[in-house]
């Protein structure tokens, strides 16, 4: 698969999105945005990956604590992925910048002229330069949220299979850590982090421990998964900081941030 050399995917997950009460983080929405613009002005093409629907619906909703029945969080995305959507036309809109939405369901992927249509869809919306931003349609696919074993696992596996859509030369997952540990850092104050990872074998994945924050629904785990899939297609994978979205700058000059996993060639 021959990949665009100035094409990325950056994904965001519910952390990065939301405070620690809940509530949409408007200034990580405008900085993402703006680090996002500024890229794109630079002559790179950018698709987004972006989580949140449930979480941001749930307060939208006023709920107290994320519903346990399918009907309520399906209510729930549908109300939060509306406000995302929301938000990133007025942030992104500020700098200028056109937003097209895609919702995805695992049978958008699975079936050849679906997929086919996908990928005609995402290089129409680019070579227009509007900046797609992505998310599993959780308003109507309860497989993804009913899931023990998430497909997507927080949109983590669902940017990998984007990223090789699009034929993107890197993937970029923005996480609340700095990136991948020897130790969870939230545990062992003297964890250490790794800032290069080329074999994705047992000895790392048991690294990787379980879920992720108390908001979000991917941990490291899924985040390997989606390291593991996207290289084996030759795209870099990055696993660095949502709060820092300034940092991406870094990475397209080349330089050392977070937890590189290099594309096989």
């Amino acid at each position: 698969m021959e990949l665009i050399q100035n094409r990325i995917v950056v994904k965001v997950g519910t952390s990065t999105l939301t405070n620690d009460r809940g509530a949409v983080d408007l200034r990580s929405f405008d900085h993402l945005a703006l680090a996002l613009s500024d890229v794109q002005n630079t002559g790179f093409e950018v698709v987004l990956v972006s989580s949140g629907a449930i979480a941001v619906g749930v307060n939208r909703l006023g709920l107290k604590e994320k519903p346990s029945s399918m009907r309520l969080k399906q209510a729930a995305a549908a109300v939060g992925q509306c406000r995302n959507m929301f938000l990133y036309d007025k942030f992104f809109g500020d700098y200028d910048k056109t937003i097209g939405q895609i919702l995805l369901n695992a049978s958008d992927i699975d079936q050849e002229e679906k997929k086919e249509n996908l990928t005609n869809t995402f290089n129409a919306l680019l070579e227009m330069g509007i900046i797609p931003v992505v998310n599993e349609n959780d308003s109507v696919s309860y497989t993804e949220i009913e899931s023990k074993d998430r497909l997507f696992g927080d949109n983590d596996m669902l940017s990998a299979v984007v990223a090789i859509l699009v034929r993107a030369k890197r993937l970029i997952i923005l996480s609340d850590i700095d990136g991948f540990y020897d130790q969870d850092p939230r545990l062992h104050p003297d964890a250490k982090l790794i800032p290069r990872i080329d074999v994705i074998d047992d000895t790392v994945s048991r690294l990787a421990g379980g879920a992720g924050s108390r908001r979000g629904t991917g941990g490291m785990k899924t985040k390997l998964q989606a390291a593991a899939l996207a290289t084996a297609n030759g795209i870099d994978t990055i696993v660095t900081n949502g709060r820092k979205p300034e940092c991406i700058y870094d990475i397209l000059k080349g330089r050392s941030v977070g937890t590189l996993f290099p594309g096989k060639t």
